[in-house]
This record gives C-alpha cells, sequence and structure tokens, in this order.
C-alpha cells in the first residue's frame, strides 16, 4: 500500500526542525492540517495513499502525540483523511455533493460519479402507523402503512441510511419491488409522481443502530434529513434519511 511521503533530497527523512509549523501565532496543529492539506491539493499525497501517522507526525513536527492526534481527527471528521481501523489513516475521496432542493435518486447520485451504486435491505414490511407517521401521512393513527429501512452504498461504502413510512393507497405494489435493483425514490416518482416536497435537515449524532448499518465509530456527526413528498392525490410517503457528515454533504444553487 503506498504511504503519502514528502520527498527529500538525497533520499534522507527531513528533519523535525524543517517541518515545524512557521511562526504565525497559529496553533500547531492548525499548521499541520494546512500542510496536509497542501499535500493533497497539489496531488502529492493521492486519494487512497497512507498519510503519515501520529508519531511521524509528531517527530517530523516536533509537536506532542496529542497535537498531531488533533490534527488528523480534525480532518477525519472534515472528510479530508478516513481512518482504517488496524491498517491507518488514508487521503479520502471527495465528499459527494447531493442536491438539498431537488429530489434526486441516489442511485443516479453515485452513477453520474461514475461508482458503482448498491443497496442493503435491511426491513421491508406492513405495519400500523404512529401518531407522528400517521400525522406526516395525513392518516388515521393505527392505519396500516408500508415501512422500510435500506441502507444505499457508493462503491460499497455506506451514504445513506433511509427509513421510508409509504401511504399503501397511492403505492399498493411498494412490498413487492426489488429494491435491489431500483430504489423507492425511482419507484414512487413512477407511481405517484410528485407534485411537493416538504424537507428539514439537522446535524444528529446517529444512534447505534444507524451507525452501526452505516459503518461508523460511536459519536459519529450526521447530517439528518426529514422529507414527506407529495403527489396530486395525497401525501407519498415520509422518510429520514441519515448520512454520515464526514462523506456526505448537501447543496443547493439558487438562480434569481
Amino acid at each position: 500500500m503506498n504511504t503519502a511521503r514528502e520527498p527529500s533530497a538525497g533520499g534522507k527523512k527531513p528533519s523535525a526542525e524543517g517541518k515545524r509549523p512557521s511562526a504565525r501565532g497559529e496553533p500547531r496543529y492548525v499548521a499541520i492540517k494546512r500542510h496536509i492539506r497542501g499535500q493533497i491539493e497539489s496531488g502529492r499525497w493521492a486519494v487512497h495513499s497512507q498519510v503519515p501517522s501520529e508519531n511521524q507526525l509528531a517527530q517530523e513536527f516536533g509537536v506532542s502525540r496529542m497535537t498531531a492526534r488533533r490534527a488528523l481527527s480534525e480532518l477525519t471528521d472534515e472528510g479530508v483523511l478516513m481512518r482504517s481501523q488496524g491498517l491507518g489513516t488514508f487521503v479520502a475521496e471527495p465528499v459527494p455533493a447531493g442536491s438539498l432542493l431537488e429530489v434526486r435518486n441516489i442511485a443516479d447520485e453515485v452513477s453520474a460519479r461514475g461508482h458503482s451504486y448498491s443497496s442493503r435491505i435491511l426491513l421491508l414490511r406492513e405495519t400500523t402507523a404512529e401518531a407522528n407517521v400517521a400525522h406526516a401521512l395525513g392518516l388515521p393513527q393505527g392505519a396500516p402503512v408500508f415501512h422500510s429501512v435500506i441502507v444505499h452504498c457508493d462503491n460499497g461504502l455506506p451514504i445513506q441510511w433511509e427509513e421510508r413510512f409509504t401511504n399503501p393507497q397511492l403505492a399498493p405494489d411498494y412490498l413487492q419491488q426489488d429494491f435491489s435493483s431500483t430504489t423507492p425514490n425511482a419507484y414512487l416518482s413512477r407511481v405517484a409522481p410528485l407534485t411537493e416536497v416538504d424537507t428539514t435537515v439537522e446535524a444528529i449524532v446517529a444512534e447505534a443502530a444507524v451507525g452501526e448499518a452505516l459503518e461508523l465509530e460511536a459519536g459519529s456527526a450526521c447530517l439528518q434529513v426529514w422529507r414527506r413528498t407529495k403527489s396530486s392525490t395525497g401525501t407519498v410517503s415520509f422518510a429520514r434519511l441519515v448520512h454520515p457528515g464526514s462523506r456526505y454533504r448537501l447543496g443547493a444553487q439558487l438562480r434569481f
């Protein structure tokens, strides 16, 4: 496995002094972050290449391991680096962006990046609507609804946990769909074309079950999107979408 290293004259390891942050009055961990970002942005450290360890950074920059660890941890939280337990820290792929205002099929987003889409179906059943779900769908409490939980992946890496409650009156064949070859969004857009969408976004720390499904460490930050979709005949579905904060971002372009 390739390891990111700065070239040095004569093949010698750069001295710790030469790696010290410049005297700008900035904390040393900030300077280390700036240095690592510079190596990545310049192309010297390619995507998936391994970066120096805490010990190596501490020695090269003349700082404590705690300082080096903070730099690596913050860059990991920001999606610049990714950690693999037992293997080390690596340069992450650029964080994919989804649209906040446009309802796009997650499979199409992944394919548009030239990546491979896959999914894991965790739950697909009929249940009864609890109060909050019934209110969102405009149904009586206790009415039958379809309940699905699916994890969507980009090149095998989970990027979205989707829990969806669907109105069976508007999508009666929902449970018969093969959601390993299509997505709920794609199917519902065909059978009940959208006319209105309500969206709310918030930052959360995912609960244990969601974090495990997304292959996250405990306490990892996530983006949570609540989305209610409507067609001309009524409310079609109510969904909760959870994205790992370090692997996904939402954006919008407005024209006036």
